[in-house]
């Protein structure tokens, strides 16, 4: 009776042992399954969690956010970010590279319901990527009865600078300079992402052209910078744009800090790489976070 007690006894032992032991192994080969669509890095390239990062994002003034114009992941976080930040405070405005300073009055109308969308579509230069990517955090503002700024310079202005140069733009009408930071704009071609820029062009194209789309480039991140600070209430920024436009804490940035070294303002910025586990050296202290996606992440075009 005894013997037969024990052996019921270890039979239970040993089961107990091999659920467990299985149900150690299941986890082991989950975790090596395991498949995140982004990881987080601060700016030194130490991993980070969201909800750190967001806290950290509700002590700035403005919030400039990177993105890769193609990715899914990028355009999901962007508004996430706009949603947890509104939940923080209420006085919240969102401003987009995407949208020409000219079509800030039919963005307006949109946003308070003056037309429908379809108007919105036909008569503002929306990208080709609108409804996949920035429809979300446009419709996001509507229902959230917050500011929408269209930040950028009319692209034909920025063609006539790359084509003719900086001096160009003094031959505008008063009418036309009101879309544009104000002239004369300041160009430094020896901060290192424009002369990175002139550098790759290898003296292709006609003479000055590389300096020039520099150029061009550096007035797209001086309207945008003045746009922002136009329209900067007494609460928070959120402004969206590609992550060239504010790399390495410069383009836009660097133009917010000249007019207003007061602000504090962070940045996000967006990589791809081959893994994710950790950040890549070249993409260390590109912005104070940085979003780092897998290279072969879903394209929204």
């Amino acid at each position: 009776m005894q013997k037969s007690q024990y052996t019921r006894n270890s039979s239970a032992f040993v089961k107990r042992y091999i659920i467990l032991f299985t149900l150690l192994g299941l986890s082991l080969i989950a975790e090596a399954q395991d498949k995140p669509a982004y990881t987080l890095f601060s700016k030194d390239g130490e991993e980070i969690s969201y909800g750190k990062m967001i806290k950290q994002l509700a002590k700035s003034d403005i919030i400039l956010f990177g993105e890769l114009h193609d990715n899914s992941i990028g355009h999901w976080l962007e508004l996430q970010v706009a949603k947890d930040m509104h939940a923080d405070q209420s006085d919240l405005t969102l401003g987009f590279e995407m949208f020409e300073a000219d079509d800030q009055l039919v963005l307006n109308e949109y946003l308070t319901g003056v037309i429908e969308e379809r108007h919105l579509l036909a008569e503002a230069k929306v990208w080709d990527n609108y409804k996949n990517d920035y429809k979300p955090l446009i419709e996001f503002a509507k229902k959230s009865s917050l500011k929408a700024i269209a930040t950028n310079v009319p692209r034909r202005y920025a063609n006539l600078v790359y084509r003719k140069g900086i001096q160009a733009l003094e031959s505008l009408p008063e009418e036309a300079r009101q879309y544009i930071a104000p002239l004369p704009i300041i160009i430094d071609l020896e901060l290192p992402g424009y002369k990175s820029m002139i550098s790759s062009m290898g003296g292709h194209g006609a003479p000055g052209s590389a300096e020039n789309l520099a150029r061009s480039q550096a007035v797209k991140d001086a309207t945008m910078a003045y746009f922002i600070l136009k329209n900067k209430t007494s609460g928070m920024f959120i402004h969206y744009h590609g992550a060239y436009h504010s790399q390495n804490f410069e383009g836009i940035m660097w133009y917010l800090q000249k007019a207003r070294p007061d602000l504090k303002i962070m940045t996000i910025h967006s990589v791809e790489q081959a893994t994710i586990d950790k950040l890549n050296e070249e993409n260390k202290n590109t912005a104070d976070f940085i979003i780092c996606i897998p290279a072969d992440m879903t394209k929204t075009y």
